[in-house]
C-alpha cells in the first residue's frame, strides 16, 4: 500500500534512510544526520508530496518524495527521490512507488520528470527508470564519490509527460 508519509513516519523511516546514505552508493546526503535533519531533507511541503510503501502489517518498505524540480519558471518540470529499505529490495516495491510518482505528475499537470543526479553505477534504478520511458540526456562525468568504485558519473534523465 502506497500512502502519504506524515511526520511521524519519519522515526521508521530513519533506518532505511541511513542506510541508504552510508552505503555510499545512491545519495550525496551527509551522514549521520539526525530525525529533525532527515524530516527537514525528505518530507516534502507542498506543492510537492512524499509518500511511503507499507506492507499489511504496516512495515515501512520504502518512500518517495516528489514536486517541482525548479521554482518559478522552471515548476512545471518535476523531479522525485526513492530510498527503498534493503530487505524490501527486489519485490516491485520501487517500481510501485515510481508508478505512483508518475501518476502524480500526470495529475498534476506536470509537463515532465527529471532527474538531476541518478548515479551510473546504480545499474537497477537506471534500468528501472529506462523500463519507465526515461533517456539519459547527459552523465556529469565524475560528480559522484561512490563508496565502492570511486569517482563515477551522474546521469541526468528526463520522461515527457506532455
Amino acid at each position: 500500500m502506497i500512502r502519504e508519509m506524515t511526520a511521524q513516519d519519519v522515526p521508521a523511516f530513519l533506518p532505511t534512510f541511513h542506510a541508504v546514505v552510508d552505503d555510499g552508493e545512491t545519495y550525496a546526503y551527509p551522514q549521520g544526520l539526525d530525525e529533525d535533519a532527515v524530516r527537514g531533507l525528505w518530507l516534502e511541503q507542498p506543492p510537492g508530496r512524499t509518500v511511503v510503501a507499507v506492507d499489511d502489517d504496516g512495515t515501512l518498505l520504502g518512500s518517495a518524495k516528489m514536486g517541482p524540480n525548479r521554482p518559478g519558471r522552471g515548476s512545471h518540470v518535476g523531479t522525485a527521490s526513492f530510498m527503498v529499505a534493503e530487505a524490501a529490495r527486489g519485490r516491485g516495491v520501487g517500481r510501485a512507488l515510481a508508478a505512483e510518482v508518475l501518476a502524480w505528475h500526470r495529475r498534476e499537470g506536470y509537463a515532465g520528470i527529471q532527474f538531476n543526479a541518478v548515479v551510473e553505477t546504480n545499474t537497477a534504478a537506471v534500468r528501472l527508470w529506462q523500463d519507465l520511458g526515461f533517456e539519459v540526456l547527459t552523465t556529469v562525468p565524475g560528480a559522484f564519490q561512490s563508496r565502492r568504485h570511486g569517482r563515477v558519473g551522474l546521469h541526468v534523465m528526463y520522461l515527457p509527460l506532455g
